[in-house]
């Protein structure tokens, strides 16, 4: 039996390009960069956000700042205006005659004798603890002291007055002697203190005006 001869399978025609020769890529384009972001911030936390800011120029600024020294005042005048009452002072200083002050000088050093022995007779007042004696004395003070326009030691001893004769007129009411004792004490303290304050005071202004007299030895 005769075998039929095998077909060939048909096999297209090449194409007439060399087939050695490759086939350039296709073309790509040009990737397209991406925009640039800029990075976002972290959001700030609570207490950053309440903080104050502060920049590097302001502190430097406060660095450069030159430090001033507060103003100073005169040394007399804060004494002046809280011990003594100019007003009533100047009214003394217009009865001298000249420009010495011997008058009101006068006046001054007798005052500043009376203050030095009352209080040492209401020392010995309070530790005997008789309030009548307290309050006398402290009448006789208030009276020389308003005199030169000394107003502290005036206001103080015009306390002690009061609370000697078992009063307390600030809150008007009526004291034991324990209590106005108590009471007494430190107002001694505080009065001699303000004393002190005005004399030095008025010292100093007589050593500026005229200068000082005989009594200023003693």
């Amino acid at each position: 039996m005769a075998t039929a001869p095998i077909a060939r399978a048909s096999v297209p025609p090449r194409s007439p390009r060399d087939p050695r020769s490759p086939s350039p890529p296709p073309s790509v384009p040009d990737p397209v960069p991406a925009p640039r972001h800029s990075p976002t911030p972290a959001p700030q936390s609570r207490a950053q956000s309440l903080a104050p800011t502060s920049t590097s120029d302001d502190a430097d600024n406060e660095a450069e700042q030159p430090v001033t020294e507060p103003a100073t005042e005169p040394a007399t005048e804060p004494d002046a205006q809280s011990t003594i009452d100019i007003e009533t002072f100047h009214q003394i200083l217009d009865l001298d005659e000249d420009d010495t002050h011997d008058f009101s000088r006068g006046m001054a050093w007798a005052y500043f004798s009376q203050a030095s022995t009352t209080f040492t007779e209401m020392d010995e007042a309070f530790s005997a603890k008789d309030l009548p004696k307290l309050s006398s004395l402290g009448h006789f003070l208030k009276g020389s002291s308003a005199a030169l326009g000394v107003s502290k030691v005036q206001a103080s001893c015009e306390q002690i007055q009061h609370y000697g004769q078992l009063r307390d007129e600030e809150h008007a009411i009526d004291l034991q002697p324990p209590a106005a004792l108590a009471l007494i004490g430190p107002l001694l303290s505080r009065v001699k203190s303000e004393y002190a304050t005005a004399e030095a005071w008025l010292k100093k202004w007589y050593e500026d005006h005229g200068g000082l007299g005989e009594e200023d030895d003693a």
